[in-house]
C-alpha cells in the first residue's frame, strides 16, 4: 500500500518570500530587472525539468541526471526546483540529492547578495 504525502504550504511561503526580496531589491535598486527576469525563466525551466524526469521515471525511460537538476538550481532555478519537489513529489526524499541542493541554495544565495552589494 503507497501512502499519500501531503503537501507542504512552506515551499509556496518561501519562494513567495524571496521573490518579494527580489522585488524589494529591485526598487531599492540594488538589483536589474534582467536578473529577476532569469531568475522566474531559469525556476520555470527547473519546474519543466523536475516534471519531465518524473515522468521519464515512471515511464521507465532514461532520466535527466542530477547533476544537470543541481546546476540549474545553482544557477537560480531553486525556486522552481523547491515546487517541484514539493507539488510534484519528486526528489523530495533522496537525503544525499536534497543536501547538495541546499547547498546549490546557499551558494544561490550567497552570490545574489554579492551581486547586489556590487550592483551600486
Amino acid at each position: 500500500m503507497r501512502v499519500k504525502r501531503k503537501i507542504t504550504r512552506w515551499p509556496m511561503l518561501l519562494v513567495a518570500v524571496f521573490t518579494t526580496a527580489l522585488a524589494v531589491a529591485f526598487v531599492l535598486e540594488r538589483l536589474s530587472l534582467y536578473i529577476i527576469a532569469a531568475y522566474a525563466v531559469v525556476s520555470l525551466v527547473t519546474f519543466i525539468s523536475y516534471w519531465l524526469d518524473k515522468r521519464k521515471a515512471q515511464a521507465g525511460r532514461w532520466r535527466i541526471p542530477e547533476a544537470h537538476l543541481q546546476l540549474l538550481s545553482l544557477l537560480g532555478g531553486w525556486p522552481g526546483a523547491l515546487l517541484g519537489q514539493n507539488y510534484l513529489r519528486h526528489k523530495s526524499k533522496k537525503r544525499a540529492f536534497l543536501t547538495v541542493f541546499w547547498l546549490t541554495v546557499l551558494v544561490n544565495l550567497a552570490g545574489l547578495s554579492w551581486l547586489a552589494g556590487a550592483w551600486r
